[in-house]
């Protein structure tokens, strides 16, 4: 058993002004992240969204939507037409995300191998 000499964790470990739970779209969100990419384009329908999100139903995709528009990540437009047509686009808010996905991304790309790996060798060890 190996032992660390590393001081405990103090209480106030995460500061007040870095309050990672009151930012719901970094993770919380199943399907934030997919919604932000499909709307990296530019504005989209809901029936266009459901296409890429095809595992999503549409109850869950319209919450997920109100939630997103609810943090100022996605506007919401309606048109007056018959018949009535809304779309969706990323804010600018929205659009600072874009960034840290893309360096998830790469981070996924360059380290999914050892990641793999690693969990067939811990459920090779039988844990």
């Amino acid at each position: 058993m190996t032992q660390t000499s590393s001081a405990p964790l103090p209480a106030d470990f995460f500061p007040a002004d870095c309050p990672v739970q009151s930012v719901p779209v970094l993770g919380s969100r199943k399907w934030a992240w997919k919604i932000i990419r499909c709307l990296e384009d530019g504005p989209r329908r809901f029936s266009e969204l459901r296409v890429p999100l095809s595992g999503i139903t549409a109850k869950v995709l319209a919450e997920s939507l109100r939630s997103m528009e609810q943090d100022g990540v996605v506007a919401r437009t309606e048109y007056a037409e018959n018949p009535p047509r809304v779309e969706y686009a990323l804010t600018s808010l929205g659009r600072t995300l874009l960034g840290p996905m893309d360096a998830v991304c790469e981070w996924s790309r360059e380290n999914l191998d050892t990641l793999l790996a690693a969990r067939l060798e811990y459920e090779r060890h039988g844990r």
